[in-house]
């Protein structure tokens, strides 16, 4: 490799790190949460916004992926662009508890963060 395109492959995993470190970080901040609010707001809400069921299970495989990878990256592309879908990009409804607001927007930073 030539001097710059080593500084390049440095740099890029570098920034594969701070990723990770971003997701992490956001991860530990919102996962403890969402694994208490998920349940009680699918219960709440899930007869009303049956799209909410379909959430749970993607946000199920995150913790399940990430619990499998361990200090590893989990590939959650499938997991995150399947919620974008069903939540039409964590835009909240209207006739919603602020719980179920703070579940969309506590994915949507997580998505954020591990797409960052």
């Amino acid at each position: 490799l030539i001097r710059g395109q080593r500084s390049l492959v440095l740099n890029k995993k570098q920034g594969e790190k701070n990723m990770s470190n971003l997701f992490e970080e956001v991860k530990k901040k919102h996962f403890k949460t969402l694994k208490q609010y998920v349940p009680v707001v699918e219960r709440v809400h899930g007869g009303s916004h049956p799209e909410f069921h379909a959430v749970r299970e993607q946000f199920d495989a995150i913790l399940e992926k990430t619990k499998k990878a361990g200090s590893e990256k989990a590939d959650l592309n499938d997991e995150f662009a399947k919620l974008r879908e069903i939540t039409d990009n964590y835009t909240v409804p209207g006739d919603v508890c602020e719980s179920y607001e703070a579940v969309y927007n506590m994915l949507a930073e997580l998505d954020n963060a591990y797409h960052a």
